[in-house]
């Protein structure tokens, strides 16, 4: 077990919720839609600050059973109850993290910049990118981003404030 050294980078994907058996397995809400890839034997996650491989994982009753290297006791399985359990991003072409959105100016098709994204919101339809000014901006409209600026290509209107007339 090695500690971490910058945990700045890295994703929350669920928590150590107690010690399970005396073995020192974990039961682990696992918050994340990447679960069979988190919960693999040989996965590598941050529990709590300290890197940990996974040496083997069961699904129990909505949750995760997990055994940790370096965990073989009911005593140091309990040690870890609370703990936020992290890992590194998984890159997959197409894929856009929320963390990667946070802060950039949100840029239209024309070149427009219409402010900072200071959050996205959860929305079944297409979560939407909030902006400083409190516009909403669906992430189905997103096309890229860089270091600095997220592009997206929005139907005409949609962020034209001066053009809405009240109604009284």
């Amino acid at each position: 077990m090695a500690d971490s050294t910058n945990s700045s980078d890295l994703l929350e994907v669920g928590r150590i919720d107690r010690g399970h058996g005396l073995k020192g397995e974990v039961l682990a809400t696992i918050t994340t839609n990447m679960v069979a890839e988190r919960t693999a034997p040989g996965a590598e996650l941050n529990v709590g600050g300290v890197w940990m491989t996974i040496k083997s994982s069961r699904p129990h009753q909505k949750k995760w059973l997990l055994t940790l290297d370096g965990v073989s006791s009911r005593e140091k399985a309990d040690e870890l109850r609370g703990s936020t359990i992290a890992a590194e991003p998984i890159e997959s072409e197409g894929q856009v993290f929320v963390h990667e959105l946070i802060g950039k100016s949100l840029v239209d098709q024309h070149g427009n910049d219409h402010g900072k994204i200071v959050s996205v919101i959860d929305n079944p339809a297409s979560d939407l990118m909030e902006l400083s000014s409190g516009s909403l901006v669906p992430l189905a409209f997103y096309s890229i981003h860089n270091e600095q600026v997220v592009e997206v290509d929005v139907p005409a209107g949609l962020l034209d404030d001066d053009s809405v007339e009240l109604r009284p």
